[in-house]
């Protein structure tokens, strides 16, 4: 199969293939600088993206932001100035403050979800940097980009469809994912057609970016052969040497098998998919009080919150896989050995040629 380089706008890239943004902390500026090295786009994740910093813990937001800017700009370097991204949730506290980050920071590209990101035109103001925001189905996708174009005569530079097999926050009832499973191709067919509306009224190509799932490329091909411009991967790129995540995370993946990867509960109101351990199995009979807020998530009530989702997933990056909150896609389990960045991207395009 013959496949073409991944355009969005004035960014080129050689591969067809996104990095998925992990947070916490698992897709920093290592991760996404190598990624983007070798061809692809590596996404660096906001969420607390300074949790490194010294004064994280006084300064949350503040350490947030430098990290932030920090990690683009080592990104950049690391990839001799390729092509790097930002994932930015909708439901974070400050995220006009992150966009302008992002910006400054001097990213090429602001992924945003969770939620509908209906200001992020107002945000970047005239700045160049591309906007693309993941979407769960047809009805969302037309929700945003016609608000962007009535407010702001914009449209958005790619759009990401996130099916129901991806790892961490899910776009979908708990109730509705075997329906969204089984009608996955479907929903990515309605989503490129209601896109290519957008596409006649600004005479612009917009990609759509198959996510969720993705793990070699079989999968590649099928979402290619479906009218889709390329995909966005983030579970294949954990267990590799140069994902920012502990060496324990990273064997988490490594270690388990497919009875281990559960829905778990989630602070945002939606499921979110780890791996089994104390933690989730704790969640399931009780509550863990919450310590100290971190006012990361706008729709988090710390006195009835069933846990903080911050410490959780802090505390999994930095190797406490017990207590902590191991987000994954639905096949980490297929996941056997630590590898490169540059053999998980010869995997996905194997057997296909790059023109």
């Amino acid at each position: 199969m013959k496949i073409k380089p991944l355009i969005i706008g004035d960014l080129i890239t050689k591969l067809p293939i996104i990095q998925g943004g992990m947070g916490v902390g698992v897709s920093l500026s290592n991760l996404a600088g190598n990624v983007a090295k070798h061809g692809a786009i590596g996404v660096i994740s906001a969420a607390h993206a300074g949790y490194m910093e010294e004064d994280f813990e006084k300064n949350t937001t503040e350490a947030n932001i430098r990290g932030l800017k920090k990690h683009i700009q080592k990104a950049k370097e690391i990839s001799s100035n390729g092509i790097i991204g930002v994932n930015i949730m909708v439901a974070t506290n400050y995220y006009k403050e992150h966009v302008k980050a992002a910006i400054e920071g001097g990213a090429d590209l602001i992924i945003s979800g969770a939620g509908l990101p209906l200001k992020l035109p107002e945000f970047i103001g005239e700045n160049l940097i591309k906007i693309a925001p993941i979407v769960s189905s047809a009805k969302a996708t037309n929700v945003i980009l016609k608000y962007w174009y009535k407010h702001y005569n914009k449209t958005a530079d790619a759009i990401i469809v996130e099916g129901p097999l991806a790892g961490g926050h899910l776009g979908f009832k708990k109730d509705k994912l075997e329906h969204e499973i089984e009608n996955f191709d479907q929903n990515i067919k309605e989503v490129i057609q209601e896109v290519s509306n957008f596409e006649k009224i600004f005479n612009k190509k917009i990609p759509v970016i198959v996510a969720g799932g993705v793990f070699d490329s079989d999968d590649l091909k099928k979402y290619l052969s479906l009218g889709a411009s390329g995909a966005q991967v983030a579970t294949r790129f954990v267990a590799t040497h140069e994902c920012d995540a502990h060496i324990n995370f990273k064997n988490a993946y490594i270690n388990s098998n497919k009875n281990d990867i559960e829905l778990v509960k989630s602070p945002v109101g939606m499921p979110g998919r780890a791996l089994k351990n104390k933690l989730t199995e704790t969640l399931k009979v009780e509550n863990v009080p919450v310590r100290k807020c971190y006012n990361c998530l706008i729709p988090c009530t710390p006195a009835t919150t069933p846990y903080c989702i911050s410490e959780a997933l802090i505390a999994a990056v930095k190797g406490d896989i017990d207590n902590g909150l191991v987000f994954c896609g639905s096949n980490a389990h297929r996941i056997n050995s630590i590898t490169s960045v540059s053999n998980v991207l010869s995997d996905l395009t194997k057997d296909i040629e790059i023109s």
